[in-house]
């Protein structure tokens, strides 16, 4: 059997077939086949590379385009931004659970989509965003001012409090800018004509004259709901009647705040972090520069670079001839728009604002010297020095208020990391439970509940304790969650107790509640009838006043001048009298609106004088242009985005979302 076996396998079909076993082996790895991947993005763009845009989608010659990833943490925290930008703009009626709504987490993933794709395209055509557009960026942030003015150290400071590094926040400031470089170039480039804006000013300045019938709501349905009408109103908004998905909590809660104040430090620990943060309470030297930029664009040839490093080479001689103006050869040979109109002027720089081969020859450069050329990411660099401030070392006692004040937070910080820490290791020996865990470290077992995927108060509302109410893991196993932070200092462990899934509630239950459905509903059609019947009278050739005489109603009033906009008698009836159709000669236009108390405001259009443009103010039109030109080019750039997105290949990972 064994030598049947050593056979088969060693003829000429077996060397096929272990041939065509290799190659998928030798594209993709032995790895890939043995190890499970575990993907953490939700989407990726992949376009053609800039050298053949024609370049085939189909293996194995993907391999070559390239792609951006829209990745698990990004996509969550722009949904979790977008969360609390719709709460903050819809307060009570943001409706948390519509939110969670697949068409929302795609309604954002597709804006990421989007900024992927913008910048793919802007590195595949060589858009490049310059040093000095990045640094000018930054200092334009209003978190790294100081009255007005960028400050070094409030800049470096609150990068470590985010625990970033200036290269990382430039970095993401660079891609940013690479991201818009399209659609500020589209968007911007867009305008509106004359007459645009005149045909928008007489539409804004319309003003019409109504005459304004109100007639009062039916009396409200008492009529008996039969069985029948009951069971099928039921059945037809089957939403409407069913209780939602709820748990019950209890939670530890720690609260920085809330701890002892700890014992202020001595002084010799605060002279031993003076000592040790001596550089922290320094004034950092820094360097007044110019420059003069010779761009050499992303994916440039060995020929092209050289051309642009001996271009600028002839240029660093020119500026260091005597004589030379650096700030006139700058203006007019420059490739850097940020900083060409100043004469090259980068203003005040010190370490770890500049990209490191730039900052490493300005820093050995001598007051007054001229050196280049330096290359960069950018291209070459011809670098004039023209001042030097040096750094200053602050004394302990002009520090020491900081420093005792920094120790007193450090203290506190760290003994509710050790209070939590112990908490969280008393809870991982039992994770089925808080009280043992609660009970050792002091701190009350509270409850809260039932806590409903919408609405609620305090923590019932906060996006990370529902996150971990409603999750699969803690309603299953019963286990107490990981610390869930609240707010800096404030962190809660939560164990759900009780897990009530969303269930219909029994007619029997809501039964009153579908009766007086059911009668609202009739309320409501009678007001249309009876709406639909009295437009019908007036577009038969009968006016209000005789309408109003027939049925007893106080007379019509007439209002002249209504403007586009204005609430009268409610927004809605203002909106269907501009979106009724102007009046022809010997023919009302007519139209009718039912309110929510049921009344019905019955109208008929006499007049439409269009807005007067000739009186239109200068500073109107141009901010009206000016409004024009940015929705038009915003149209542009969702024109152009669509478009590009058809030249590249977009796949989303339906489960990460």
């Amino acid at each position: 059997m064994l030598q049947k076996l050593r056979d088969k396998t060693s003829g000429w079909i077996a060397t096929v077939i272990l041939g065509l076993l290799i190659i998928p082996f030798a594209f993709f790895g032995l790895q890939d086949y043995l190890v499970q991947r575990s993907d953490m993005h939700v989407a990726r763009v992949e376009a053609p590379p800039a050298w053949w845009r024609s370049a085939p989608s189909w293996w194995p010659v993907s391999v070559l385009w390239e792609h951006e990833d829209v990745t698990l943490d990004e996509f969550r925290t722009a949904f979790e931004q977008e969360r609390q930008r719709l709460r903050a703009e819809q307060g009570d009626a943001f409706d948390p659970r519509q939110f969670e709504s697949v068409d929302s987490k795609r309604a954002v993933l597709e804006r990421l989509i989007d900024q992927r794709v913008q910048r793919l395209a802007a590195k595949r055509d060589g858009m490049i965003v310059s040093d000095q557009m990045v640094v000018q960026t930054i200092q334009e942030i209003p978190a790294f001012q100081v009255d007005g003015r960028f400050d070094p150290e409030r800049y470096r400071l609150a990068l470590a409090s985010q625990n970033q590094s200036t290269a990382q926040f430039e970095q993401l400031v660079r891609d940013g800018l690479q991201s818009s470089l399209i659609a500020a170039g589209i968007g911007g480039s867009q305008f509106a004509t004359a007459s645009e804006v005149d045909r928008v000013l007489r539409l804004l300045g319309e003003q019409r004259d109504v005459s304004l019938l109100i007639a009062p709501a039916p009396p409200v349905d008492t009529a008996a709901v039969s069985a029948a009408e009951i069971e099928s109103w039921y059945k037809a908004h089957p939403a409407d009647y069913r209780a939602p998905e709820s748990v019950d909590i209890e939670y530890v809660e720690l609260m920085a705040s809330a701890m002892p104040a700890p014992a202020p430090a001595d002084e010799a620990t605060l002279r031993q972090r003076f000592a040790q943060e001596q550089a922290k309470f320094a004034a950092a030297e820094q360097r007044l520069a110019s420059h003069i930029l010779v761009s050499v664009p992303a994916g440039a040839d060995a020929a092209a670079t050289k051309a642009a490093e001996q271009k600028a080479q002839q240029l660093a001689t020119q500026a260091r001839a005597p004589g030379a103006d650096f700030a006139v050869l700058a203006g007019a040979s420059s490739d850097d728009a940020g900083s060409k109109a100043s004469g090259g002027d980068l203003g005040w720089i010190q370490k770890d604002m500049m990209p490191k081969p730039f900052e490493d020859a300005l820093f050995a450069m001598q007051a007054g010297e001229i050196r280049g050329p330096v290359k960069t990411e950018a291209g070459w660099h011809v670098i004039q020095l023209r001042e030097i401030k040096a750094g200053q070392q602050g004394s302990f006692e002009e520090a020491r208020e900081s420093l005792a004040r920094e120790q007193l937070d450090a203290d506190r910080d760290r003994a509710f990391n050790e209070l939590s820490t112990k908490l969280v290791d008393l809870v991982y020996k039992n994770p089925t439970s808080l009280a043992p865990a609660a009970r050792q470290v002091n701190l009350p077992v509270q409850k809260l509940g039932p806590i409903t995927r919408t609405g609620g108060e305090g923590l019932a509302a906060n996006p990370a304790v529902k996150r971990a109410a409603f999750s699969d893991a803690l309603i299953q196993d019963g286990a107490v969650s990981d610390p869930i932070e609240i707010a800096p200092g404030h962190v809660v462990l939560i164990r759900v107790t009780r897990h009530s899934p969303e269930a219909a509630r029994p007619l029997a239950q809501v039964r009153d509640a579908v009766i007086a459905a059911v009668r609202a509903d009739r309320t409501r059609k009678a007001s249309e009838q009876r709406g639909d019947a009295l437009l019908a009278r007036v577009r038969a050739g009968e006016t209000l006043e005789a309408i109003a005489a027939a049925e007893q109603l106080p007379p019509p009033d007439n209002i002249p001048s209504v403007p586009r906009g204005a609430p009268i008698p409610t927004p809605e009836v203002s909106e269907a009298m501009f979106a009724a159709t102007p009046p022809a000669p010997g023919k009302p236009s007519a139209g009718r609106v039912v309110l929510e108390d049921g009344r019905v405001a019955l109208f008929v259009l006499n007049k439409v004088t269009p807005g007067d443009v000739a009186s239109a103010p200068l500073d109107r039109r141009l901010g009206l242009q000016q409004q024009l030109s940015t929705l038009g080019g915003n149209d542009d750039v969702e024109a152009l985005v669509k478009a590009l997105r058809r030249g590249m290949k977009v796949s989303v990972i339906e489960a990460n979302l």
